[in-house]
C-alpha cells in the first residue's frame, strides 16, 4: 500500500500564533503516524506562485492521513492556526513503483 502525504502551502501571518498551531499538531501527527519531510525551509519557486512556507508530512498510508485530518486532535490544533495563517492543504496518495 503506497504511503500518503500532507503537502501544504501556507501563509502566516502571526508568526508567536502559529507556534502554538505547531505545537497542538504534534499529537495528531504522532497518534497518525505523520513523519515531516519538509517544514518550512527555504524554497525556490521556479514556476508558477506558492505561498512563502511549504510542509510535506508523510503517512503510513491514505488512510492515515485523512484520519489525522478528521482527528480531533488535528480539529483543535487547526482552530489555532485558522486565525493566524492562510493555507492551501491537499492530502495525496503517494506512488508505488512496480
Amino acid at each position: 500500500m503506497p504511503k500518503a502525504y500532507w503537502i501544504g502551502h501556507v501563509t502566516v501571518d502571526d508568526p508567536l500564533a502559529y507556534e502554538a498551531y505547531r505545537q497542538a499538531n504534534a499529537a495528531a501527527f504522532a497518534a497518525h503516524g505523520g513523519r515531516f519531510l519538509v517544514r518550512g525551509g527555504a524554497q525556490d519557486v521556479v514556476e508558477g506562485s506558492l505561498r512563502p512556507r511549504s510542509v510535506v508530512i508523510e503517512f503510513p498510508d491514505l488512510a492515515a492521513a485523512r484520519a489525522c485530518y478528521d482527528s480531533p486532535e488535528y480539529r483543535a490544533a487547526l482552530a489555532l492556526r485558522l486565525p493566524c495563517a492562510l493555507a492551501d492543504l491537499a492530502i495525496v496518495e503517494g506512488w508505488e513503483a512496480a
